[in-house]
């Protein structure tokens, strides 16, 4: 027998490793009746040097504590063979409860505290609050009262399959409730992290154990998709014989990152963004249950948990970690709701103001900006005087082209990129008149920020809370593979040239932005500037 390095519970000595991987519930040996009986198992001590350096230490303590000064029990350096060798003379006694101790006093029950407990609690909220049970999953109708993957899970059928679906939707906690309920070997790997050496070790193990006990291995890759093509090779064999059933997470489409060989052996399960919904249901849910060890002020609200959950966009993790900031944050004196959500969704900007690099090429982008050819010119000599190099100057007037003149003059981007070659041709001296002729010619030009202004609308409507991850259409999507097809990928979609002038009633904009417009139809702004009418 040795003791769990774990929970200091007794276990035989070739079930210690099937015991951790149980999470310390199975093959724990009952203690006799008599401190002084020991199991059928165990014909006499054992020596310390054959268990591990967790369970001597374990039993060590225990030994000194129950032993009386005149029996403490220590280890003693002898010689064994010529050699050296640290060993107990007697097998060091154990913990348990109700055991009488020498004295005929009884032992007090000692509390034992599992690591495991300190890791939870170290754990961030949305580790604490994974679901453990599939009722618990939120959002997946695969996994639901009738979903598909719930039938196969319950009757201990799981094929090997490829999870696919954005950061947050349920992908490892799914695969960890399955090693919950089925009565497999589970194992955790992740790519980023595990090699195909490590892999070829998992399925010698998993070989072993079907053949001894009849029990077969799941093996859970997280981010797979990290794996190369290659890499991948390793898990065809294990998988087509059944040695292994493998269980595959990607936020990536396996239909471009995942080997075809292994895809067909694998059975494809997309899982769904959540909405805003199901995030409400999570947050309040972790309210309940972990709200009362944070002490949230009232600020944590419905509101409050509404914002969160639109800003989350669809990712229950990033809810939750932002419900563990907000709970924090909300117990400081003065702070507002505002103030929450500002320090949330803060954004840092660095800022590289100062340096006479850019303050020069800033003057002289917004010079010419400014239809003022004569301090454009101005700012360009002094930079070519400086040893500015040429060919970042010809490539700011290439990003000038667009960004102000625009669809004022389409011509002026060729013009910007005809002189980056020729800077490049030519080089300095000669080709500081190409710089001066592009500069001139930007600086007269028509100007037309529409096409800007539209980009930057568009950028904007990134920042509001959901927008940024709303479904394209599923009748824009592409579908150039099997699977793809099969998930209707572009079946409804209307081939325009097919059609008269090409005109077709079709959308596209995602639902949620249906009717939003970014592209103005002003080529500039239409403010009036007080200064400007007064000098003329």
């Amino acid at each position: 027998m040795v003791s769990c390095p774990i929970c200091e519970k007794s276990v035989p000595q070739l079930k210690i490793n099937d015991h951790i991987d149980s999470g310390c519930q199975s093959f724990v040996e009952e203690p006799s009746s008599s401190p002084g009986d020991q199991p059928s198992s165990q014909k006499g001590p054992i020596a310390s040097i054959f268990q591990p350096p967790s369970a001597r230490k374990v039993q060590g303590q225990t030994s000194l504590s129950k032993e009386s000064p005149s029996r403490s029990i220590n280890a003693t350096s002898r010689p064994l063979n010529g050699k050296r060798s640290f060993v107990h003379d007697t097998l060091p006694s154990r913990e348990h409860d109700g055991v009488t101790q020498p004295n005929g006093e009884a032992a007090e029950p000692q509390p034992k505290r599992p690591k495991a407990n300190a890791l939870q609690k170290a754990a961030p909220l949305a580790e604490r609050m994974r679901p453990k049970t599939l009722d618990e999953v939120c959002g997946q109708e695969l996994v639901g009262e009738t979903g598909v993957l719930r039938g196969l899970i319950e009757q201990d059928r799981v094929p090997s399959m490829i999870l696919w679906g954005g950061a947050g939707t349920g992908k490892t906690t799914i695969a960890r409730v399955i090693s919950s309920m089925v009565g497999s070997r589970f194992v955790e790997i992740n790519s980023t992290s595990s090699g195909v050496a490590e892999c070829k070790k998992i399925f010698s193990e998993a070989r072993s154990e079907l053949g001894l006990t009849g029990r077969k291995t799941i093996i859970f890759c997280d981010e797979i998709h990290r794996f190369s093509k290659s890499q991948q090779d390793v898990f065809l064999g294990p998988v087509e014989s059944g040695q292994v059933t493998l269980i595959g997470a990607t936020t990536e489409n396996p239909s471009f990152k995942v080997q075809n060989a292994l895809l067909s052996r694998c059975r494809t399960f997309t899982l769904a963004k959540l909405t805003d919904e199901d995030i409400i249901s999570i947050l309040q849910r972790a309210l309940r249950v972990e709200g009362p060890n944070y002490s949230p002020s009232e600020l944590v609200d419905d509101e409050l948990i509404q914002y969160l959950a639109r800003f989350a966009d669809g990712d229950a993790r990033t809810s939750l970690n932002l419900l563990e900031l907000a709970m924090d944050l909300s117990k400081r004196r003065g702070i507002t709701r505002e103030d929450i959500k500002q320090a949330l969704t803060k954004t840092l900007v660095y800022d590289r103001a100062g340096d006479q690099h850019y303050d020069t090429i800033s003057a002289f982008h917004k010079s010419i900006r400014g239809s003022d050819p004569d301090a454009a010119l101005y700012y360009l000599s002094r930079m070519i005087q400086s040893g500015e190099d040429p060919l970042y100057i010809a490539r700011r007037l290439i990003v000038v082209a667009s960004e102000d003149i625009g669809l004022a003059d389409n011509t002026m981007l060729t013009l910007a990129i005809s002189t980056h070659s020729a800077v490049e041709k030519v080089g300095l001296p000669e080709a500081r008149i190409n710089l001066a002729h592009a500069t001139v010619a930007m600086a007269l030009s028509k100007k037309s920020t529409r096409a800007y202004r539209g980009l930057n609308n568009a950028f904007a409507a990134l920042n509001e809370p959901g927008v940024a991850g709303l479904p394209i259409p599923i009748h824009l999507r592409n579908a150039p593979t099997k699977l793809m097809k099969e998930l209707g990928y572009g079946k409804e979609y209307k081939y325009n040239p097919n059609y008269l002038h090409g005109q077709v009633q079709q959308d596209y904009l995602p639902e949620t932005l249906m009717g939003r417009t970014f592209l103005e139809d002003l080529d500039l702004g239409t403010q009036r500037d007080p200064d400007w009418f007064s000098a003329k």
